[in-house]
């Protein structure tokens, strides 16, 4: 802009700040001989300062018309503003009058609308009511006049008209059209009603001739009355229709007894086909009619059926119980068939519990044909499954009635199995002990097979019967007969020892021969051996898989009570340890090789764990179950033995620790033990024989450790064992014959030292079977494990 000067970089040294007039004269003349040219440089000086003047005089002439014409831009900026705020103003001005307006405009389109809707409304209510004052005056004649057929269609449109009204209720004229319509209502119900009782009256025959059309109509007009009407209209005619029935099944009449239940059936079929034919188009569709007679009848048949047999208990037997039974159920699945079961909605009939997917050996259709064995499958995951029968809603209508005389069925299965043990038994005898095979060792007795198919085939037959406290009387006796098997066929035919005529146990074993011979056994008694081993391990699985069937056939409320582990002990192992809690071990004076027991059980081991391996190749899995349940069942008895060891002395201890120390190192070889190939045990079976060994070592380590003081006993007792059971402390105390007074005070002394109960996960594990430390083991342990581990 005018009048401001901009100062730009030049090389002028005139312009420096830093300026030198000396060193400038000096740089102009740096010498004499310059001097000739002063005059020229001096010109050229006062021509600058000359320019200089024009340019600052006409800079100050420029700032003088600057103002002045600033002054003047001003006023007209300011003249210009006060003319936009005029326009401005009556632009507002022009808005509120148009405002003002529209305002005006739209009150008026208001009251139009207004106006149209109320006058839209009242046309309506008046439409409505002139419809509604003639309805009710043709309805009350049509009444009288039993046309129902104009009445049906009337009727319903006089109460959809009449909720238009609800609101105006407090019109007098609208009150006196609905208590009109009530009325007539009412009286149409009881005409009604007075019409069907006529046509089928509660007592004698039907009236000849069939339905008329106006009861058809009567029907459409009962469904747009109070429900209460149809219900009536229904159960009147159902209890008129079924009259007939009720007089020809009498309690005293022969057709009312089971062996002619049939009878009740085909009366029901032909009733129910005489139905559709007179009366099927009588009823709308919708009321279900022909299903309503047919529940109403298993009703009846139901009370009857339960009240003749309650009368005659005495006369049931299975057969006709059966056969009554399967003639009832045959009889429903015609129904369930036939109906959908949608009049059953009220909870008069509970429908079968969906089953959960099984994963038990039962695989075969339970509708279809039984098979005559069964066969346990590694595993059905890959096997197609079939296609679920559809539940029966009429299931158990009828034959709940026969459920308390189930006990008739169940007396019934237990005798038969009865038979059926004695019968295998029979046959074991006669066609001896099977065949040695090496290659084929270890085959399940095919008597095993037999039991569980029929198992099957009676769980199947019950569950259809019922699935309440007859399926838990059933398992009993399916629970007595498993103990059965497992003692008249399993144990029962082990060999017997030539040195004993009792069956094959530990015992009999470990007793040692003169000149140390053992029992052996022959190839044949081996086989025979392991093929009830495998029969054990067969029944073991089986056992399982008919427990979780039985849970799933059962209601859920009594699955609790299905429990057959004690019978799955039982198959599990026979084997009973006795020789070592019969030595004294109170008098044992000094700590030698390892106990004439132990090196029985040694041997014995090495010489029949190998034939049982051999014989078990084909089904290596009941080997190894075989080892798994041998040392699960050995071990808890051996430290049961152990505890009967009482009173003990330091060195009968020793010894003990000693002989544990050498089964525990056999039984970790047990998978192997005689092999040509040694196979590393498996991890599940070497932690159940350490973890149960070691807690045997642990026992009487604490036993030989000094209980004086009575705190570090305590102490290390805790620490080795992580026992806080007072009743196994109990039993340490009696192994080292200390008196009653004396463990009296060390058992009060072992509750006050018992450590507070875990909190939580992290703190489970606290106490571990941790090895003490050496000040807190007696001299004579130290030299216990100097005597293991020089023998090792």
């Amino acid at each position: 802009p005018a009048g401001v000067v901009k100062h730009l970089p030049h090389s002028d040294p005139l312009d420096r700040a830093d300026f030198n007039a000396v060193e400038y004269i000096n740089t102009l003349f740096p010498t004499e001989q310059s001097l000739a040219n002063i005059d020229e440089v001096v010109n050229k000086i006062r021509l600058k300062i000359r320019r200089l003047d024009d340019n600052i005089r006409t800079v100050v002439r420029g700032q003088t018309n600057v103002g002045q014409d600033g002054r003047q831009a001003l006023e007209e900026a300011q003249k210009a503003i006060q003319q936009l705020f005029g326009k401005i103003k009556d632009i507002k001005d022009k808005a509120e009058k148009s405002e003002q307006m529209v305002k005006e405009i739209t009150r008026d389109i208001k009251q139009l609308d207004h106006a149209k809707r109320h006058l839209t409304t009242s046309i309506t209510t008046l439409n409505h009511l002139h419809m509604l004052a003639g309805g009710v005056d043709s309805l009350e004649a049509m009444t009288r006049r039993r046309q129902y057929g104009e009445v049906a269609n009337l009727l319903q449109g006089v109460v959809n008209v009449l909720e238009h009204f609800n609101k105006y209720m407090g019109i007098p004229q609208i009150r006196q059209l609905s208590e009109r319509v009530k009325a007539a209502q009412n009286e149409l119900g009881q005409q009604i009603l007075a019409d069907f009782e006529e046509a089928f009256p509660s007592q004698g025959t039907k009236r000849p001739g069939g339905p008329s059309n106006v009861l058809r109509d009567a029907c459409l007009v009962a469904n747009v009355l109070d429900p209460r009407i149809k219900q009536e209209i229904i159960k009147k005619f159902i209890k008129q229709h079924l009259s007939e029935y009720l007089v020809l099944f009498q309690e005293n009449q022969d057709v009312a007894w089971l062996d002619k239940i049939d009878r009740r059936y085909a009366w029901i079929k032909r009733q129910l086909v005489d139905y559709e034919e007179k009366y099927g188009r009588m009823f709308p569709q919708e009321w279900c009619m022909t299903e309503r007679i047919a529940v109403e009848f298993c009703h009846v048949t139901r009370t009857e059926l339960a009240k003749i047999m309650r009368t005659r208990a005495k006369e049931i037997e299975v057969k006709l119980l059966l056969f009554a039974i399967q003639r009832t159920t045959n009889f429903e699945g015609l129904l369930a068939k036939r109906f959908s079961g949608c009049t059953l909605a009220d909870g008069t009939v509970k429908k079968p519990e969906v089953a959960l997917p099984s994963t038990n050996p039962f695989l075969e259709d339970e509708a279809g044909t039984e098979t005559d064995e069964i066969v346990i499958e590694k595993s059905d995951t890959d096997k197609p499954k079939k296609p679920k029968v559809p539940d029966n809603p009429f299931h158990g209508i009828v034959s709940k009635c026969f459920e308390p005389h189930l006990y008739v069925y169940i007396e019934s299965q237990d005798k038969n199995l009865g038979e059926l043990i004695d019968r295998f038994v029979a046959d074991f005898k006669a066609q001896g002990p099977p065949k040695p095979n090496v290659d084929e060792g270890g085959a399940v007795l095919p008597s095993c097979a037999d039991l569980f198919v029929y198992y099957k085939k009676c769980m199947v037959q019950c569950s259809q019967l019922s699935t309440g406290e007859p399926m838990i009387a059933l398992t009993t006796i399916f629970q007595k007969y498993l103990r059965e098997y497992a003692w008249k066929i399993l144990s029962g035919n082990l060999p017997k020892t030539t040195s004993s005529s009792g069956g094959l146990t530990i015992t009999s074993l470990l007793k040692e021969k003169e000149g140390s011979e053992v029992a052996k056994f022959t190839l044949e008694e081996l086989c025979l051996i392991c093929s009830i081993l495998s029969t054990a391990e067969y029944c073991l699985a089986t056992t399982q898989q008919l427990e979780e069937k039985l849970k799933e056939k059962v209601d859920a409320s009594l699955v609790e009570r299905i429990n057959l582990t004690g019978e799955m002990d039982t198959f599990s192992m026979y084997i009973f340890l006795q020789e070592v809690c019969a030595m004294q071990w109170q008098n044992v004076e000094h700590v030698g090789d390892q106990s004439p027991y132990v090196t029985s059980v040694i041997l014995h081991i090495k010489q029949n764990v190998p034939i049982i391996r051999d014989n078990l190749a084909s089904t290596r899995k009941y080997f190894t179950q075989f080892c798994i349940k041998f040392a699960n069942s050995f071990i808890p008895k051996f430290i049961n033995h152990l505890f009967k060891c009482k009173p003990i002395s330091m060195v009968g201890a020793e010894q003990l620790l000693l002989d544990t120390h050498s089964l525990k190192m056999v039984l970790l070889d047990l998978p192997s033990i005689g092999s040509q190939v040694v196979r590393k045990a498996p991890a599940s079976y070497t932690k159940i024989v350490v973890k149960g060994m070691t807690r045997a070592e642990m026992i009487l380590k604490v036993v030989m450790a000094p209980h004086e003081p009575p705190v570090v006993f305590v102490d290390n007792y805790i620490k080795l064992l992580a026992d806080c059971s007072t009743d196994t402390f109990q039993k340490i105390l009696d192994m080292k014959g200390l008196k009653r007074s004396e463990q009296s005070s060390m058992l009060d002394l072992f509750r006050q030292r018992l450590p507070a109960p875990p909190s939580g996960a992290e703190n489970a594990g606290s106490l571990s079977l941790s090895a003490p430390t050496p000040e807190q083991e007696s001299s004579r342990i130290r030299k216990l494990e100097k005597l293991i581990k020089k023998r090792l």
